[in-house]
């Protein structure tokens, strides 16, 4: 999906705000409740940096070393400097080996806490369904999934080379100072002028291209699980020409953007080639009087040719590493987003109450609807206009009209799904009110977690729930499949008649006191439907329904009407079921196992 809102058009620069936008996203796992571990963790890091860059210092006075021992022919310094080398290397391997693995265990376990925080704010209140019917943004699944995974472990990877490089300038300026002053301010001119270009040049146009490259990659991949997600409809329909023009479409503009996007970094690669390649001749130039005057040793000048490009690689980092920061910048800007929409900071008005209107839910012991007005996200048409009315427990509304009028659009907003309108609805605790579509959905697990959806476990016992699935008229579905436990593809193994009986079935394992049905029975025969209605009827609960067959409005109290541009009219129906009728439905019902067995 996609979203063409303000945020989405443009790509953060690589500046303060940037800086800013890193620092909301992070800020919460450095102070919250893994504040200590998080701390620690870092600060085990940095000593393993330490280590390792002295480590790296001693090393590189060693090749100095064995270079001058090499130029002088003196086998004792040599053979002396070949065995402190060993010695450091001894420490150094397993040290070098250790701080990446706590680098990408950290990495791991702050993306483990970031994942779980954005959970939390896009499944509460709903937000996952607000953010798709509203299209505030483009993929929060890829966000979740993949920018909270490149997130961290870039953040720990540029935080740790940010503080190395601090680390590794002061060790080797050091060494380089007492060699060579000129060579140091050579350095610095070198490096601040490598820098300045690469963030002037290459900056916003390599950010911006990385920014339109992850979203692009997230349609063309949304447009392939759109095939996957409907392949049965579009084999009826035999829809693959336009399916496949669509995907080529989406996948035209990932190939056009990485095709900019090579070559913006073509043009940085040469630069960044050039930059550091003339590493190898500045030194040598610089020294070569001193070492062919015989002020320098040889080993001296391979010493500060080592602690040159060690310093260069410290102060020029940004342009070493600016192709994959860019792409960081860009992610960081697709998180805070998502950030700013799941996860308001306390105090601030979240985005539905920054609306001037909004439907208002309040408690109350039945549904009652005042002055109500309901309109779809994102349009001022209106589907329902001042409708007010009170269903008394045990009442059951039918809600009927031409297509397109608002039926279901009302259901949204009774359910508590939509909320762009005016008006107050007031019903018991959401808890009390249990949906059920036209296609019901069915998770992938056992049977028993399809039957007690939505919730994880239930106290009844195995007899009781198959009495609720003999109720809804599949007594031999549980022994068809293998039992309670047993695990299919349940939308592809039951025809959509079996999964709407199944769907009643986890009314009756929840006993709500309010159903609400939008065409919930429209692949069943009158048979099954007359009965499943009655069996809610009789549970006592309060039903609101869409249905377009006449047969369904005797089980129903009220009917309310929907005459399109907002208009209703509502009136009291009492067709109450005669005893000829309900034996004819019990005997149509009574079909053999094999009958049922073809749903």
């Amino acid at each position: 999906m996609t979203a063409n809102t303000s945020a989405a058009r443009r790509a953060p620069p690589l500046s303060l705000a940037a800086w800013k936008q890193f620092i909301s996203v992070a800020k919460p796992y450095w102070l919250g409740s893994e504040k200590k571990s998080a701390w620690g963790l870092l600060l085990l890091l940095i000593v393993l940096m330490l280590a390792e860059t002295q480590l790296a210092v001693m090393l590189n006075n060693q090749s100095g070393e064995m270079t001058s021992a090499l130029a002088g022919r003196d086998g004792d310094r040599f053979w002396k400097s070949v065995r402190a080398c060993l010695l450091i290397l001894a420490f150094a391997v397993p040290i070098y080996a250790f701080y990446y693995y706590m680098r990408d265990m950290f990495a791991n376990r702050w993306r483990r806490w970031l994942t779980g925080r954005f959970l939390d704010g896009y499944l509460h209140g709903r937000k996952y369904y607000e953010l798709t019917s509203e299209g505030e943004i483009d993929n929060p699944d890829q966000r979740i999934s993949e920018d909270i995974n490149t997130f961290t472990g870039r953040s720990i990877h540029f935080l740790l080379i940010f503080l190395g490089s601090i680390m590794q300038l002061v060790a080797f300026s050091a060494v380089l100072w007492s060699i060579s002053h000129l060579l140091v301010g050579v350095l610095a001119v070198y490096a601040l002028t490598g820098t300045v270009v690469a963030l002037y040049v290459f900056g916003n146009p390599l950010i911006r291209l990385n920014f339109w490259q992850l979203r692009r990659e997230a349609d063309f991949r949304f447009g392939l699980m759109r095939l996957r997600e409907n392949a049965e409809s579009i084999a009826f329909y035999r829809g693959e020409a336009q399916e496949r023009a669509y995907i080529d479409s989406r996948f035209d503009k990932v190939f056009h953007n990485f095709s900019r996007l090579i070559k913006k970094q073509r043009t940085l690669n040469l630069f960044q080639r050039t930059f550091s390649q003339l590493t190898l001749v500045l030194p040598g130039v610089i020294l070569a009087d001193g070492v062919l005057s015989g002020a320098l040793e040889v080993g001296r000048a391979i010493q500060a040719a080592g602690a040159f490009t060690a310093v260069l690689g410290a102060v020029g980092v940004i342009v070493d590493n600016f192709e994959s920061l860019s792409r960081f910048v860009a992610g960081t800007e697709r998180l805070q987003t998502l950030s700013r929409l799941v996860l308001p900071p306390a105090g601030d008005e979240t985005v539905a109450d920054k609306r001037t209107t909004r439907i208002r839910k309040r408690a109350g012991k039945q549904i009652a609807v005042e002055s109500l007005t309901v309109c779809p996200p994102q349009s001022e048409r209106v589907l329902v206009k001042d409708l007010s009315f009170i269903l008394e427990p045990g009442d059951a509304l039918l809600i009927t009209g031409d297509s397109g009028c608002g039926k279901s659009s009302l259901l949204r907003a009774i359910a508590g799904l939509w909320d762009t309108g005016s008006g107050v609805i007031r019903h018991p605790p959401l808890e009390d009110l249990f949906f059920l579509p036209q296609q019901p959905y069915l998770q992938h697990g056992t049977l028993r977690s399809q039957l007690i959806y939505p919730s994880v476990q239930t106290a009844l016992s195995d007899e009781r729930l198959q009495e609720i699935l003999e109720q809804v008229h599949l007594p031999y579905l549980a022994q068809r499949v293998g039992g309670l436990d047993a695990v299919q593809d349940w939308e592809k193994l039951l025809s959509v008649g079996e999964q709407q009986r199944l769907a009643f079935g986890r009314v009756l394992v929840h006993e709500p006191s309010i159903v609400i049905l939008d065409e919930a029975t429209s692949a069943l025969d009158s048979g099954n439907e007359a009965s499943l209605y009655r069996c809610l009827r009789e549970s006592g609960a309060t039903l609101i329904s869409i249905a377009h067959r006449a047969a369904v409005r005797r089980h129903h109290t009220h009917v309310l009407r929907l005459n399109g541009d907002g208009a209703w009219d509502i009136r009291r129906v009492a067709v109450p079921l005669d005893v000829e009728s309900r034996r004819a439905e019990v005997t149509h019902l009574q079909c053999p196992q094999e009958l049922d067995e073809c749903g």
